[in-house]
């Protein structure tokens, strides 16, 4: 029986080859398993960059047709630089080598203009900053620009010498917008990137420029946007009040504790971003940006 089943030794080898055919099997498999995963990754990421190609194109073309309304008018231009964001156009993109606005006839100096209204709001916040602490309501920013006769050339005229204003006149001299909020807002997230500090945020129903690096939480904001809203106000409910609170104002609305309250207050009055007026019979908080952005907005 044993020499019929064969010696010992000859039954580990038969077991071991087996073991090797089988560990080589295995090894084989995996490797195109792999190598079938690579084709279909490869494939995949051309597929995909030939889509974004392919939609990078379209885009170009529409911006050609409609390069007169992405010009002049600001509620298109938003809405059009919305559609470039999921492609990864950056407006600010300035590459010299057939970068993706070089491309487009008529709109070239687009990213001119939002450098270059960067630097001109910068220059509005920090000429404003020892009024405000360093936050300034976007209508406020504009109107600043507005009034200094603020002009950018090329953008908005057929030849590199013309400059318009960041309003225009039409025939029967209205005043139409050709520098949006919505435009301010995205030279403001380019500068953000700066690290200088500046930065958008949103305080109820308005935008607010921060141009100083303090963090604020949402107890400042909040505390802000009650100064906003002039029906929360123990103030006389006349212009005067706008854009004052009082710690009693804040607890009222919020439900904190007045340690909360003088807590959010004191940092924004520390920071220069609200003055305090001792002539009431309790101390009001007054914030400059507040008051000059609901004057503007009342107008």
């Amino acid at each position: 029986f044993t020499d019929w089943l064969g010696p010992p030794s000859l039954k580990i080898h038969k077991t071991m080859a087996s073991r090797r055919r089988r560990i080589g099997v295995g090894a084989a498999a995996k490797r195109n398993y792999s190598k079938k995963a690579e084709e279909i990754r490869t494939v995949s990421i051309s597929s995909a960059i030939e889509t974004v190609n392919k939609l990078e194109k379209k885009l170009a073309e529409f911006a050609t047709k409609h390069k007169d309304e992405i010009q002049t008018d600001p509620a298109f231009r938003a809405k059009f630089l919305q559609m470039c964001g999921p492609l990864g156009v950056d407006p600010l993109s300035t590459s010299k080598n057939g970068g993706f606005w070089n491309k487009i006839a008529g709109l070239q100096n687009l990213s001119e203009f939002y450098y270059e209204l960067a630097v001109k709001v910068a220059e509005v916040c920090i000429a404003s900053r020892s009024r405000n602490g360093g936050i300034i309501s976007i209508s406020e920013a504009q109107e600043l620009l507005s009034k200094r006769g603020t002009k950018f050339s090329g953008m908005f005229g057929s030849s590199n010498k013309d400059s318009s204003n960041i309003f225009k006149s039409t025939s029967n001299n209205r005043s139409v917008e050709i520098v949006s909020k919505d435009d301010i807002i995205t030279a403001i997230k380019k500068l953000s990137t700066l690290g200088s500090g500046f930065r958008a945020i949103d305080v109820g129903n308005s935008t607010m420029i921060i141009s100083v690096p303090c963090e604020l939480d949402s107890d400042h904001t909040e505390v802000m946007r009650i100064a906003q809203n002039q029906e929360g106000n123990t103030v006389t409910k006349n212009e005067s009040a706008i854009g004052q609170v009082t710690v009693s104002d804040v607890v009222r609305t919020t439900g904190w504790t007045e340690e909360r309250a003088k807590r959010a207050l004191n940092l924004l009055l520390r920071e220069g971003m609200a003055w305090i007026d001792l002539h009431h019979s309790e101390d009001s908080y007054w914030f400059p940006s507040v008051w000059k952005d609901v004057s503007n907005e009342s107008k």
